[in-house]
């Protein structure tokens, strides 16, 4: 799959009337349904015989961020960081390492813990401007305005 740009936008979200967690269903490592349940609901899913792994809203490249905050804040108690990203539909969860993580972006780019992101094989490049990953060249090429 490849796409001219890739924007990743992490939109904070915390439930805060309930608090409730987060599941993930997963099926052949696939991340398949994702939805906020509360604990009652959590043990009744658990005896379905389905795989359903708790996932944190709050949590990216294995770093835990404190809700509601913007710029995004690190939070206090990094215990909370629950394996490395927020399951979303179609990531992969990899019960080894018991990590979910996004699907492949383009066929270059390579993942690694403990952050469990894409990454380049070249660096996004500093100082500002706006690109997009151009797989054939393997670079990153700057939109113009």
């Amino acid at each position: 799959m490849c796409w001219d740009l890739l924007l990743i936008l992490f939109i904070q979200h915390k439930d805060t009337e309930t608090d409730m967690p987060y599941y993930a269903r997963v099926e052949n490592n696939t991340v398949t349904e994702v939805m906020s349940v509360t604990e009652e609901q959590s043990s009744s899913y658990s005896s379905t015989g389905e795989l359903w792994v708790q996932t944190s809203y709050n949590t990216e490249g294995g770093i835990y961020y404190i809700p509601n905050v913007y710029p995004r804040v690190p939070g206090p108690d990094q215990t909370k960081a629950l394996r490395a990203n927020y399951a979303g539909i179609g990531y992969t969860y990899d019960p080894t390492n018991d990590v979910f993580y996004a699907p492949q972006p383009y066929a270059s780019w390579s993942i690694s813990a403990p952050a469990w992101l894409w990454t380049a094989p070249v660096p996004y490049p500093a100082g500002g401007g706006l690109y997009y990953w151009d797989e054939a060249t393997l670079s990153w090429v700057e939109y113009i305005q």
